[in-house]
């Protein structure tokens, strides 16, 4: 079977590509539905963008390579085309944006936007080899029980990284970016949560499900959301954002009243309310579990008229900069990214082309470029999947 361009992956990234890559167009994916990922996201509502995507959100070993494609196709534009399809949405905390109905309203999108291009796709399809073929590909495919060999032009890898491999996730992308020779960078699993071992877990277990808002820190970096203490560690958006800015054997600081002057505040209830026991105290800003725990690691007991400024200042202090030594993460099982990826080094940021290996691209996840929570690896993956589709039209326009 001859095809000009075959993709896989019919994930964000792939379906994006497929959009603007023209015809003869074929998108394979093992997955029985398209779009799995999109699917689950943002709780079934698909956090598909967001308001803020700036380069400034995004990691890898480049820090510059994403700009061309998020500065080329941006969030307002991924907004148009939802806006053309008449799909309701609505933007929440930090500039997220959601479907107001569900996920599946941008999954039935992208595929409205595949089958206007010309696009087939195949799901239930195990890539079973990738070899070159001359100028081209020879990619052999199993499908119901048959092995059907495709030669292609273009072929765009858009197969994801290893996060969630309940779905199917197996870094295929970077076997195959391996066997055609292209560097890689350290994979690891990001926007996850953070385990705990030992004494640190034990002073945890007890708070397993307490919320709250914190500022959490590592290696200079803080972030200022959610956070929610488990049976295992700690969760919650500030941790899962933290977490990809975080490698083994360093220290998280968590601020658990940011913004608050809590030395004046406890001064001041002192003065008002000096009988109050100090954990009482303190948990008028933050849990009262919690304010046990952190009274406790001070290492204060007693009313609030019982401590001189020196201690308020420790307990505050404490609370402001509660320093935790994660042991691990949940691993890829949970995390909703994977770092890291083929490396920059070897792509055109403008096509997402393969600079030594004419006709190869790669998108999406598979890539070093990974952003914050909040809509903003939706965005890359529409981004460099556009980016390439455009690429593969405009040489197929030019004979190429």
């Amino acid at each position: 079977m001859q095809v000009d361009t075959l993709i896989l992956g019919a994930g964000a990234a792939g379906l994006m590509c497929a959009a603007h890559a023209g015809p003869g167009v074929l998108v394979v994916d093992h997955a029985r539905a398209p779009g799995e990922k999109i699917r689950i996201s943002g709780g079934g509502r698909c956090n598909f963008t967001n308001m803020h995507t700036a380069p400034e959100a995004y990691l890898g070993a480049n820090p510059h390579f994403c700009k061309s494609a998020l500065g080329r196709y941006t969030q307002w534009d991924f907004l148009d085309l939802v806006g053309r399809h008449g799909i309701p949405w609505h933007e929440k905390t930090l500039g997220q944006l959601f479907c107001d109905r569900s996920a599946k309203d941008i999954i039935a999108m992208l595929l409205a936007e595949i089958e206007a291009a010309g696009a087939q796709l195949w799901l239930g399809t195990e890539i079973v080899e990738v070899a070159r073929d001359g100028a081209g590909f020879a990619v052999t495919l199993r499908r119901d029980g048959r092995d059907v060999r495709v030669h292609a032009r273009a072929l765009v890898v858009a197969t994801g990284g290893k996060s969630i491999p309940k779905m199917g996730a197996t870094g295929l992308g970077y076997r195959i970016a391996g066997q055609f020779g292209l560097p890689m960078t350290e994979t690891r699993p990001g926007l996850v949560p953070l385990t705990f071992s030992g004494p640190v877990l034990d002073r945890l277990k007890p708070l397993a499900g307490l919320s709250l808002e914190a500022s959490v820190s590592c290696e200079g970096t803080a972030f200022r959301e959610g956070l929610l203490v488990t049976h295992r560690g700690l969760s919650g958006p500030s941790i899962l954002q933290i977490s990809s800015y975080w490698r083994e054997g360093q220290e998280i600081s968590v601020d658990l009243c940011p913004g608050l002057d809590l030395f004046g505040a406890l001064r001041g209830q002192r003065q008002q309310s000096g009988r109050k026991a100090i954990a009482t105290a303190l948990a008028e800003h933050i849990p009262a579990r919690l304010a046990q725990v952190i009274a406790e690691d001070a290492g204060l007991a007693g009313n609030l008229a019982d401590q001189n400024d020196t201690r308020l200042r420790a307990l505050a202090d404490l609370a402001g900069d509660w320093r935790l030594l994660p042991a691990g993460s949940e691993g890829y099982r949970t995390a909703e990214v994977t770092l890291g990826g083929v490396s920059t080094d070897a792509l055109s940021s403008r096509s997402m082309e393969a600079r030594d290996v004419p006709g190869l691209y790669f998108i999406g996840e598979c890539v070093d470029v990974t952003g914050w929570l909040g809509g903003y690896n939706f965005q890359w993956a529409w981004s460099s999947g556009w980016a390439a589709g455009k690429a593969i039209a405009e040489r197929r326009a030019q004979g190429g």
